[in-house]
């Protein structure tokens, strides 16, 4: 196994699914990512949802969605052009071994590179999910407008982070 292994995402497609479909998370985390079965099927039939896969070294450890209407995310609108950040996760057999940080900066880079005319990236996170409060903070997302209290788990930050040009 490599020491620093290639972390990389790509669009959902029908050869992933599979792989993907076998990713979990840990029990308690389901209060804050929902399964990948529905959050597949959810991306399917939402116009601007886009499923994206976490790859190390070509084989999916993870999972998150774009939402290129973002007021879906927080119920909000944005002065600059905003897609939401929906459903990020790396598979329980893969956490605590900083793919998540790496993962996230791959992706946040993706975006830029994919879609130029984004400026912010927003989301939403529990008040109790202390690791990926973390882990977006880290990655320059900041508290914006307050809470979300939209959420099936309770109270929720909202986050935003710019994009480098």
């Amino acid at each position: 196994m490599p020491d620093c292994p290639d972390i990389r995402v790509r669009p959902v497609d029908a050869s992933l699914r599979p792989a993907l479909l076998d990713l979990v998370v840990h029990e308690a985390q389901y209060d804050f990512v929902g399964h990948i079965a529905a959050s597949l099927a959810d991306a399917a039939m939402c116009e601007g949802s886009e499923a994206m896969a976490i790859l190390r070294e070509g084989e999916p450890i993870g999972f998150y969605r774009l939402e290129h209407h973002p007021r879906s995310i927080a119920d909000m609108t944005f002065e600059r052009t905003t897609v939401g950040l929906r459903s990020f996760f790396i598979d329980a057999r893969w956490q605590g071994q900083g793919l998540g940080t790496r993962a996230l900066a791959v992706a946040m880079a993706d975006l830029s590179r994919r879609h130029p005319q984004v400026r912010d990236v927003v989301l939403t996170v529990n008040l109790r999910n202390t690791s990926a409060i973390a882990l977006y903070r880290h990655a320059g997302f900041r508290e914006a407008a307050g809470l979300y209290h939209g959420g099936r788990s309770g109270p929720q930050y909202v986050m935003l982070c710019a994009l480098p040009p």
